[in-house]
C-alpha cells in the first residue's frame, strides 16, 4: 500500500478534533430544559426522530441540530411553544459555535510525518461557516494541499472529490472515525480506509456491521497509521 498511495485524506470532527462529545453536553442540557415537561429519554429519541426528518432540508451540523430543538419544543409543548427555550437553545448554540478547537491527541505528530511525503486532503462534512471556522482556529491549514467541505459523505460525493483530486481510488487512503460516512463509501470505490475510533458517536453514525474488505485499516490510535506508511 505505501508505493501506491499518494493522497491522504482525513475527516475533522472526532478525527482531528473533539466534536460530538460538545454535541452530546448540548443535547443534555436541551433536556434539562424539556424535564418539567417531558422524561429526558423520550425527549432525546423526539430530538433524533426530528433531527433524521431534516436531515435531507438542513444537512448536518449544530445550525440543524438547533432548528430541530426548536421543532421539538413545539412538540413536546404540543404547538404552544415557549419563547423562553428557544432563546436559551439560541444562546447555548451560540455559545458553542464560538468554543475553541481542542485537537486529539496524535494529530499534530501524523500530519508532520506525512507533509511532503503524500498529499493531503481534509475531507469534512457539515455546515460550511462552522467548519470553515474549526478549520480556521485549528492551526492545521498549512498541513493540507486541499479542503473539502462536504454536504454529505456518500460514495457519489467522493467520487465527485476523486474526481476533482485526479486520484485513482488505489491511489487514495481516507482516515476518520466513522465507519458509515469515512470507511465504507471509499472502501466501495476501491479506495483504502482507515478506521479510528472515538469515544463518542452520534446515533446516525453508529455502524452495527463487520466491514470485510481488503483496503479496510482498523487503528486503535491515529498514530497507529504511521505503521502502514
Amino acid at each position: 500500500m505505501k508505493k501506491t498511495i499518494e493522497y491522504i485524506a482525513f475527516d475533522a470532527d472526532d478525527t482531528l478534533w473533539e466534536n460530538e462529545l460538545y454535541f452530546q453536553e448540548f443535547e443534555k442540557e436541551f433536556c434539562n430544559l424539556l424535564s418539567p415537561y417531558q422524561m429526558s429519554s423520550s425527549i432525546s429519541e423526539d430530538l433524533f426522530k426530528v433531527e433524521m426528518k431534516n436531515l435531507h432540508m438542513y444537512g448536518y451540523g449544530l445550525k440543524s441540530m438547533m432548528l430541530s430543538m426548536i421543532e421539538t419544543i413545539c412538540k413536546v409543548m404540543e404547538g404552544e411553544g415557549n419563547i423562553g427555550l428557544v432563546n436559551k437553545i439560541i444562546e447555548l448554540g451560540q455559545e458553542l459555535l464560538q468554543r475553541p478547537v481542542t485537537l486529539l491527541n496524535g494529530v499534530k505528530e501524523v500530519l508532520s510525518a506525512f507533509q511532503g511525503k503524500y498529499k493531503l486532503v481534509l475531507a469534512t462534512k457539515g455546515d460550511l461557516f462552522d467548519q470553515q471556522r474549526k478549520i480556521a482556529n485549528s492551526g492545521l491549514q498549512e498541513y493540507f494541499t486541499h479542503i473539502e467541505i462536504m454536504s454529505d459523505k456518500k460514495k457519489a460525493d467522493y467520487k465527485k472529490l476523486l474526481d476533482k483530486l485526479e486520484c485513482s481510488p488505489e491511489k487514495f487512503l481516507m482516515i476518520g472515525n466513522s465507519i458509515k460516512s469515512d470507511i465504507i463509501p471509499v472502501l466501495e470505490l476501491g479506495g483504502y480506509a482507515a478506521h479510528v475510533p472515538h469515544h463518542v458517536t452520534w446515533a446516525y453514525e453508529q455502524y452495527e456491521g463487520k466491514v470485510e474488505y481488503r483496503n479496510f485499516i482498523q487503528l486503535n490510535h491515529i498514530e497507529d497509521i504511521t505503521n502502514y506508511l
